[in-house]
This record gives C-alpha cells, sequence and structure tokens, in this order.
C-alpha cells in the first residue's frame, strides 16, 4: 500500500486573465511547493477549483505535475457524477503519471444516495482503477456523509488506500480511524486541526492551508513525528487562524489572493467565482500579517 503520511497540498489551479490555464505559472508555483518537504501534490481538488475544470485542462495540470514531482505521490481528484466518467477520468490520469485518485461520491440525484449506492460507486471505480484510490469526505459541499461503518467496509477493498476527511469534526475522524484500521490510513482536510488529527491517529494530511503555509504545515507534522509536541502544539496555534480566514471562511478566491500577496501566482478564480474585493484583500493581508506565516515562512 502506498503510504501517504505527510502534508499534501492540494494545490491552486492558476488562469490567466483571459480566463485560459496559465500553465507557466503553474509550472512555476509547484517549484515552490516542492522545495518544501511535502509528501506529495494533490491536482483538482477543492482549492483547485476542480468543478470548474475540463478535461484537457485537468490532463495538462497532471502532465505537468509529473514532470516535475520525482518520488513523491501525485494525487489527481477525478470526482464526477457518473461511476463511468470517474473511471474514465482515473484511467485517463494514471496514464499521464498520477499514483493515486481522490474521489468524492456523486451528490445532484442526493435522495438517490443511499448507502449501498455509494458503495457500489466506490467499490466499481476501485476495480477499475490502475492506482490507488483516496475516498473524498467532504459534506460542506457534497453533502453525502461517508459514515465509518461504509468506509470500513469500504477499505476492505485492497485498492481503496485512505480517505480525505474534511468535515472538520475530530469525533468523526477518529470513528474513521478506527473504522480503517490498518486497512487504510487517514488524512485531514482542516489545517487548524493537523497536530490534533495526527495525535488521534491520522497519518497526515491534505491542507488549504499548505497551499499557502507550505513550510510551517510541514513543520507542524515534522516536529509531531519527532516527538516535539511543544514545537507541533505552537506552530499549529499560528497555523490554525490562518485556515480558518483564508480556506475556511475565504475559500478560493483568499487563497489565490495570498498566493499573489506572497510573490507566487494566484491570479483570478474562475468565473461564476468572484476575484477578491478589497475588504476581502485587507482580510487576506490582515491574516497573513497576523500569522507571520508565508510559503516560504
Amino acid at each position: 500500500m502506498r503510504d501517504l503520511s505527510g502534508v499534501h497540498p492540494p494545490v491552486a489551479t492558476p488562469f490567466g486573465e483571459d480566463g485560459e490555464l496559465a500553465l507557466d505559472a503553474f509550472d512555476n508555483n509547484l517549484r515552490e511547493w516542492l522545495s518544501h518537504p511535502v509528501a506529495g501534490i494533490v491536482v483538482a481538488g477543492s482549492t483547485g477549483e476542480a468543478p470548474l475544470l475540463d478535461r484537457r485542462e485537468l490532463c495538462a495540470l497532471v502532465e505537468t505535475t509529473a514532470a516535475r514531482i520525482g518520488d513523491r505521490t501525485l494525487t489527481v481528484g477525478t470526482g464526477a457524477e457518473s461511476t463511468r466518467e470517474v473511471i474514465s477520468v482515473t484511467r485517463e490520469v494514471a496514464g499521464l503519471g498520477a499514483n493515486a485518485v481522490l474521489v468524492r461520491s456523486g451528490s445532484y440525484y442526493l435522495k438517490a444516495m443511499k448507502p449501498d449506492v455509494v458503495r457500489d460507486h466506490f467499490l466499481a471505480v476501485a476495480d477499475a482503477s490502475p492506482v490507488p484510490v483516496v475516498l473524498y469526505h467532504i459534506p460542506q459541499f457534497v453533502p453525502v456523509h461517508l459514515t465509518p461503518d461504509l468506509v470500513g467496509r469500504l477499505a476492505e477493498h485492497p485498492n481503496i488506500i485512505g480517505i480525505k476527511d474534511s468535515s472538520g469534526d475530530l469525533r468523526n475522524l477518529g470513528q474513521l480511524i478506527e473504522a480503517c484500521g490498518r486497512n487504510a490510513q487517514v488524512l485531514v482536510g482542516s489545517g487548524a486541526l493537523l497536530y490534533a488529527a495526527l495525535e488521534a491517529g491520522a497519518v497526515g494530511g491534505i491542507l488549504g492551508v499548505a497551499v499557502v503555509a507550505t513550510r510551517s504545515s510541514c513543520q507542524i507534522y515534522d516536529a509531531w513525528r519527532e516527538g516535539d509536541h511543544r514545537r507541533a502544539g505552537a506552530m499549529q496555534e499560528r497555523v490554525a487562524p490562518l485556515h480558518k480566514r483564508l480556506v475556511a471562511e475565504g475559500g478560493i478566491v483568499s487563497v489565490k489572493a495570498a498566493l499573489d500577496r506572497l510573490g507566487l501566482y494566484g491570479g483570478p478564480p474562475r468565473s461564476p467565482l468572484q476575484p477578491a474585493d478589497a475588504a476581502r484583500l485587507a482580510d487576506v493581508d490582515a491574516a497573513l500579517e497576523a500569522a507571520a506565516l508565508g510559503v516560504s515562512a
């Protein structure tokens, strides 16, 4: 089983003022993110505006990342409403260098998403995928609850190796850890909970805040792994407010504005999302100043 331990930034997708993918800017950003001891990169996660990308763009992002990532893990979000589409995209990105895929449940036909339907969806993807599958639990965007019981049963499949839990609920995270046992690894999705999640038994995190505070997020993990709990806790106290203001409250728009402020390329979000207004930019500046953190800090 591929080891997912560590910090995986779910990287932002840069667009130019014309709305087209800005691959050169993406490649430059990758150089910075990969200069830190991240365990891997996640392309086309929520922070990467996954639902707003077409397949051509997704493949270009995967190829660019695969050319740079070396032996670290390249995880690609391949969630879609139909099981057929998930399998098709998964096979394509695996052929381009993805080491794992991050897969959500469908939710458009929410009332039909009963536990057995969701189970069959993930099992079909796991059966067909050439690379390991990481389940994606993000109830704020996909209101299908992946219960610990269901996840525990899915984790028995040899090609399902983990779950990203973005519920923000430590109790739920603990139940998922218990349900997965040795069959699958659990990654936390909240940058405010990394230290607590590691203490509970998670192996790392796919953290939106790590796109902005890459080094600091890695330092939390490294300090915890080295048994320096005081330092890990102190770093977590600095990162948590940044997560709250930039990721939980501000979302993609604030993350991209923060990247611009820090000398990387954030650029505009894709329509219908709108760029940060003056008030949002002021809040981003205040959050960065209060944390005294950044991609290189």
